[in-house]
């Protein structure tokens, strides 16, 4: 049985955040791209066709959630992993009301986004457990 590794698609405007999530997911994902901006991750997404995006909210052109909303709404079958630094409750309820996979916590990144990824892939949601033991989080009701 041929197993195929899941294809990411980086969003990220730091080129060193997307050399280190590169490094963290080296040998267990085909990373098809990786780009600095919200347009370029849309036309990369339906050119490309990832399996999961993993994306910055804090982007120069659009933020991340904004992209997530356009993507979702073009129907395109990538999952969606917001990947930031944003802890903020109310980033991460609109993150997740785009209807994204996950949110994971880049403080967390090296023991959260591979489950995030697996999560994704799995049809399920995946929030950093970091921020779901935030007492300011589960005041609200996410």
């Amino acid at each position: 049985m041929h197993i195929t590794k899941t294809r990411i698609l980086l969003v990220d405007d730091h080129t060193a955040i997307l050399n280190k999530v590169a490094r963290v997911l080296e040998g267990t994902c085909e990373i098809i791209g990786a780009v600095t901006d919200g347009q370029a991750a849309m036309d990369i997404a339906i050119r490309h066709s990832p399996d999961v995006i993993l994306m910055d909210i804090s982007l120069p052109d659009m933020n991340g959630i904004e992209v997530a909303e356009r993507l979702i709404q073009m129907r395109t079958k990538a999952r969606i992993v917001f990947l930031t630094v944003h802890e903020d409750p109310d980033f991460l309820k609109a993150a997740l009301a785009t209807g994204a996979a996950g949110y994971v916590a880049k403080s967390h990144l090296a023991t959260d986004l591979v489950a995030a990824i697996e999560e994704a892939r799995a049809g399920h949601r995946f929030v950093s457990p970091c921020l779901l033991s935030n007492p300011e989080m589960q005041s609200k009701k996410l």
